[in-house]
């Protein structure tokens, strides 16, 4: 193995691009902490636009040592795991053996991919692209399991679908969702439904139908944000209604 891919090469380059003043930034996007969200995340303070454009010089990096990054307490390093894992699975020369090695590296590691930006960094392509020609019962465990990150992971996945347009997948796993209690789980849902809506804005405008008045509020916001004014006040209304007779 060249030694510029191994994982410690990857970290003491990570190194030399902390920026202190960077650190309360980071802070304000990434929810973390003991209890509603796993253990409290450690910052290198290094721009995440410098973490991915170091990942693009290791995309070659083997599954063992990538599985080493992410193993790390460091937040920015574990982020480089999982781009530099996400830019391997877009590779249209990456075998099918690498992918699927991904792929159960993702789920045997999710433990570490406990952060909104890991699993949206991860799951499209490592996840959903894995399993778009395959079956994808594995996603509607996650969505029961609970583990916040594994439902958000099954959710986040769809996206892989929604772009080749097909949406059975979002919708569904948006169902098993609508009475989750975290909010980064409503954000997830209602934003998928959302890009999901541009491929086929009938079935979003059913689905509302029938769910509207139960989902919760950041959910249903982020899924209508794209529809016409009075759709909008519409679904606002079954769901104010609803609320005011529960």
């Amino acid at each position: 193995m060249a030694t510029e891919l191994r994982a410690e090469h990857f970290i003491a380059e990570l190194e030399t691009h902390r920026s202190p003043e960077e650190l309360r930034k980071i802070q304000r996007y990434f929810k973390s902490g003991a209890g509603q969200y796993g253990e409290d995340d450690r910052f290198m303070c290094v721009r995440m636009g410098q973490v991915f454009v170091l990942a693009k010089t290791y995309i070659d990096m083997p599954p063992e040592e990538i599985e080493r990054l992410l193993e790390s307490l460091l937040h920015e390093v574990r982020a480089g795991a999982l781009s530099i894992m996400d830019k391997q699975a877009r590779l249209s020369k990456t075998p099918e053996e690498r992918r699927q090695a991904l792929f159960e590296l993702y789920l045997r590691r999710i433990d570490r991919i406990n952060n909104w930006d890991l699993v949206d960094l991860g799951a499209p392509y490592v996840v959903g692209g894995y399993l778009a020609d395959k079956p994808r019962t594995l996603l509607y465990t996650l969505a029961r399991s609970t583990n916040l990150w594994e439902r958000r992971t099954a959710i986040i996945s769809t996206a892989f679908f929604i772009k080749a347009g097909e949406l059975d997948d979002t919708f569904a796993i948006a169902e098993l969702l609508l009475a989750d209690a975290q909010d980064l789980i409503h954000k997830a849902v209602g934003g998928w439904l959302r890009a999901a809506g541009t491929k086929d804005r009938l079935r979003l405008v059913r689905f509302l139908d029938a769910h509207a008045a139960v989902m919760p509020r950041t959910m249903l916001r982020y899924a209508i944000k794209h529809l016409d004014s009075a759709l909008q006040q519409r679904y606002r209304e079954q769901r104010r209604m609803a609320s005011d007779a529960g």
